[in-house]
């Protein structure tokens, strides 16, 4: 029994060997090398480049106080209509007290000289009744007796324009009230009843109380790489994605290049701008995130091969023409003149026909 178990171990290794030694063998003979082979065709060819950036409202308009105060009232909030006038918010007056005295005592004052003039007003009155002052006289004193009334209403009306930023004289135009200067959607609304608002000044941008925005006239801006700025031009028709909207496409103008490059990620780019064409009632939001297709150049109609099937070597390049077939099958390199690529297609321009046969890459064995 050990001598049959000896024989068949021996046999099986020896028939793991063989079987190797076959395998190798196999593996060390050269195999036929194959290539893609490829019919020129007419077609389109387009370069084209994506430009990243967001779609915005053409005008976006911070609306600011005209006073110092606290938000007392938010009429409105993000999201809403609104148009030009429209009061977006009501703030209480914080009065100055420096200006608070000085009004207050331009009232005082303005009483004074309106009771003197009353009295001086009165004592002509009587002597030109009397014919003993000439109606000259008369008509100076009460010219005076006018003016300081008048200065009592506008010494009250700054009073409360200076105390509680309306009077009782332009209610209408309160600037207690703040009103929308444009007609458009309501964008943001960054303060909350209750909050201190300064009116803008030369040393403070002011309190933004609402952001407002045209929303039916949007642009696309994004920046370019140097290397392709320079085939921009105007005008130029561009596709839009949005990201959040896949679906939709919407096409735009290019109607700005920036003239000065700004630095990104340590490559020189040039801000675009372009005029978004929205159709029917899509309601775009400011911000969304999306990509801009240009098409840089186009051959339309050319013969067109893959980029894969062309030689490069100084400068020229060459194609290798399919001659014969089975084992007499050879190849003819052939300088061939290229035009337009758009990363998977070239067109050519001489050299081909659609009647040539056109050898391609290796095709590469999986086994290998």
């Amino acid at each position: 029994m050990g001598k049959y178990f000896k024989l068949f171990i021996a046999a099986l290794v020896l028939l793991v060997f063989i079987g190797t030694f076959f395998f190798l063998w196999k593996k060390s003979q050269p195999q036929p090398v194959t290539y893609e082979e490829f019919t020129p065709e007419m077609g389109d060819i387009s370069k084209t480049t994506i430009v990243t950036g967001k779609i915005e409202p053409r005008n976006e308009v911070s609306v600011k106080p005209q006073i110092s105060g606290i938000i007392t009232e938010i009429l409105k909030e993000a999201g809403d209509q609104v148009t030009q006038g429209e009061v977006i918010a009501k703030v209480k007056v914080i009065p100055d007290m420096n200006q608070l005295s000085s009004a207050e005592a331009r009232v005082r004052l303005a009483h004074i000289n309106a009771g003197q003039a009353k009295t001086d007003y009165e004592r002509e009155k009587v002597l030109y009744d009397k014919g003993l002052v000439s109606r000259e006289e008369y008509e100076k004193s009460l010219q005076t007796y006018n003016q300081s009334a008048e200065e009592v209403k506008a010494a009250q009306d700054n009073l409360e324009v200076v105390r509680d930023g309306v009077s009782r004289s332009n209610a209408n135009a309160s600037s207690t009230l703040i009103r929308s200067t444009i007609s458009g959607l309501i964008l943001d609304i960054p303060v909350k009843v209750g909050n201190s608002v300064i009116l803008s000044n030369t040393f403070n941008d002011g309190t933004t109380i609402a952001t407002v925005a045209n929303m039916n006239d949007l642009i696309f801006r994004g920046n370019i790489d140097e290397t392709e700025v320079g085939q921009l031009v105007s005008g130029m028709p561009m596709r839009i994605t949005i990201g959040a909207l896949q679906d939709l496409n919407f096409s735009a103008q290019l109607e700005y290049i920036s003239p000065k490059a700004v630095e990104s990620n340590g490559a020189n780019q040039f801000e675009i701008k372009a005029a978004v064409h929205i159709p029917g009632e899509n309601r775009i939001r400011s911000g969304y995130s999306a990509n801009a297709e240009i098409v840089l150049a186009s051959a339309p109609n050319v013969i067109t091969l893959p980029e894969s099937a062309i030689e490069f070597e100084d400068g020229k390049t060459y194609v290798y023409i399919v001659k014969g077939s089975g084992e007499k099958k050879s190849y003819e390199r052939r300088a061939v003149k290229t035009g337009l690529s758009d990363g998977l297609k070239i067109e050519m321009k001489s050299g081909v026909s659609t009647k040539d046969l056109v050898r391609g890459p290796k095709v590469v064995d999986s086994e290998e």
